[in-house]
């Protein structure tokens, strides 16, 4: 009890040094950025014919004259009283931003990341069963090319083929176009859903199908299994017995850790098919100097990220408890 005990502080704290540091970062980079948040919202022509005392204004809405030490102080004090600031591209709480936005962020990682878990699961079994065989061969190289492609590459494939070419699907967005909201069904919202999904779920499968394969071959050399394969037990009910029990585990621990890889490739995903969720505010903020949002976003993305670490580590420890151990000494 006192390990897991210590265990909770210990990641209490790692999680508030972790929120320090990266809201200093956005900090830092957002004021370290070429980007002018005036001539960036106001667009170039509006700001040529701009007068000076205009100009000035505006930069002090956009709290572009005060200096990067005091703004951050200002933020932070804001935040401990639960105020995460106002966004100026938006035009209204950075809290409310985020979770209107999180609502389809949050389905997208959610569909993207069962289906990555389960398929990358099921290719890794099959894969380890059938090792060196052409399945297996045929397996480790579609994950290999999954591994080196790039997101949004095959983002714009898919699009380009299920969307344009084929027309299955909506080009984009999270509703139709020109339908109000009251209108929408669920039918409307998961075809504007699939394509980025199937898109952002592709991530996750190579590491967790060979990782996965790696431990079906381990399981399947190990002494209890060739006991069982003796005495003319079938492959299938070995694995089904024996064998997913400790497969299971450990790529559930690693299908945790994967969430951040799927969340920073919801970035690109959702900016490619133009999907409104946090990866795409994320990307205005940036580019309008929305240092509110930005860093609402960030903490939030940190936050769930280091969730899913946490997580990860809590299976690993329950299993294993000399990683609690050693982590305490």
């Amino acid at each position: 009890m006192e390990q897991w005990i210590g265990f909770a502080i210990r990641t209490l704290a790692r999680f508030a040094l972790l929120m320090a540091a990266v809201s200093v970062v956005v900090f830092v980079l957002v004021s370290a950025s070429p980007i002018d948040p005036v001539q960036a919202n106001v667009g170039q022509a509006a700001y040529v014919g701009m007068s000076g005392a205009k100009r000035a204004q505006l930069a002090s809405y956009w709290g572009a004259d005060v200096p990067l030490a005091e703004r951050y102080l200002n933020w932070a004090a804001a935040l401990l009283r639960g105020d995460l600031g106002t966004s100026l591209r938006f035009n209204a709480p950075v809290g409310q931003v985020i979770a209107q936005r999180a609502i389809n962020s949050l389905a997208l990682l959610g569909i993207a990341w069962v289906a990555s878990g389960v398929i990358g699961a099921v290719l890794g079994v099959v894969a380890g069963v059938r090792r060196d065989g052409w399945v297996d061969r045929l397996i480790k190289g579609y994950c290999f090319v999954l591994a080196s492609t790039p997101t949004f590459w095959l983002g714009l494939l898919v699009l380009t083929v299920f969307a344009v070419q084929l027309g299955w699907f909506p080009m984009g967005f999270s509703v139709p176009i020109g339908k109000s909201a009251a209108d929408v069904t669920l039918a409307d919202s998961l075809r504007h859903l699939a394509l980025p999904a199937l898109t952002l779920s592709v991530i996750g499968v190579s590491n967790i199908a060979l990782h996965t394969r790696e431990k079906t071959i381990d399981v399947l050399q190990s002494d209890f299994v060739k006991f069982a394969l003796s005495r003319g037990q079938g492959m299938r009910t070995v694995l089904r017995r024996h064998g997913l029990r400790n497969i299971a585990l450990p790529a559930l621990t690693l299908q945790f850790a994967s969430l951040a890889e799927i969340f920073g490739g919801s970035v690109l995903v959702e900016q490619v098919f133009s999907y409104p969720g946090l990866g795409q505010a994320a990307i205005t903020a940036g580019l309008g100097s929305d240092v509110a949002l930005l860093a609402g976003i960030a903490l939030f993305s940190a936050a769930f990220v280091f969730t899913g670490n946490v997580v990860a580590n809590t299976l690993y420890a329950a299993v294993d408890p000399r990683i609690l151990r050693e982590q305490r000494s």
